[in-house]
C-alpha cells in the first residue's frame, strides 16, 4: 500500500553517514524531511545536497531535521560527500541512509518500477513533530528540487497546523492567509484580533497571525 498524507511515517533502523540511527528516535520532538536519491556520484543529486546544506540554518530555524537516502553503501556516500563538498563549495551537515537492500526505499513506496525498478525516485517526505506524513512531492529523475519551495510548504504546515487558517496560491511567510470555513463569522474577532477581510462568504482574509 502507497504511503498517504496522514499516515504515521514508517519507521527504520538504518546506518547512515553519521552512524547507526533509529528514525522516530532520531527525529524527536524534531519535524523532518526525508529525501531520497537515484544514487551516488549523480550530477543533480550532487546539487541538491550541496544546496541542502548551504540551507541547514533555515530548516534548523524551522525546527526541522534533514536526512537524505541513496541506495549505496555508507563507504560510497562518504566518498561522494567529498565531491559534493568540493564541488558545490559547501560541508554536507546531515546525514545520508545507506539503503542497499531498499528497505527504507520500501517502506515509504520509493521504487516506481514504471521509471526504474533499481533506483529510487527522487521523493521528498515532510514528517511533523507528530511523525505523520505531512507533505510528499515525487520529481523526475531529469528535475533537481526547489528546495526554497520545501522550506516555504513547511513554513506554511506549521503555520496552519497551530491556526485556523491556510494558506494562498504562492503565499510565502509574513504574508495574508485565509480563515478556516471551519470558523464561524462570529468567532473571528476573538481569534483573529488583527482584523479581516470578507471577500465573499467562503473567502475571508486575514494578517498571518504569529507575525
Amino acid at each position: 500500500m502507497s504511503l498517504r498524507l496522514g499516515d504515521l511515517a514508517p519507521d527504520f533502523t538504518a546506518e547512515t553517514t553519521e552512524g547507526k540511527i533509529n528514525f522516530h528516535e532520531w527525529l524527536g520532538t524534531s519535524w523532518g524531511v526525508l529525501f531520497s536519491h537515484p544514487a551516488d556520484f549523480t550530477p543533480v543529486c550532487t546539487t541538491e545536497l550541496g544546496t541542502v546544506a548551504k540551507l541547514k540554518g533555515e530548516f534548523d530555524k524551522r525546527n526541522v531535521k534533514v536526512i537524505a537516502l541513496s541506495v549505496d553503501n555508507v563507504a560510497s556516500h562518504n566518498n561522494w560527500i567529498g565531491d559534493i563538498n568540493e564541488t558545490q563549495a559547501c560541508s554536507v551537515n546531515f546525514p545520508i541512509i545507506a539503503d542497499p537492500e531498499f528497505t527504507v526505499a520500501n517502506l515509504f513506496d520509493m521504487i516506481h518500477p514504471n521509471a526504474s525498478d533499481k533506483f529510487t525516485v527522487r521523493s521528498v517526505f515532510v514528517i511533523g513533530a507528530d511523525k505523520k506524513v505531512k507533505l510528499i512531492i515525487t520529481y523526475p529523475a531529469s528535475t533537481g528540487r526547489n528546495f526554497d519551495e520545501i522550506l516555504r510548504v513547511i513554513d506554511s504546515l506549521q503555520l496552519t497546523a497551530n491556526y485556523s487558517v491556510a494558506t494562498p496560491a504562492n503565499w510565502v511567510d509574513g504574508e495574508d492567509v485565509v480563515i478556516s470555513a471551519s470558523v464561524k463569522d462570529e468567532d473571528i474577532e476573538a481569534k483573529f484580533p488583527k482584523g479581516y477581510k470578507r471577500i465573499k462568504p467562503y473567502l475571508r482574509i486575514t494578517p498571518q497571525p504569529n507575525r
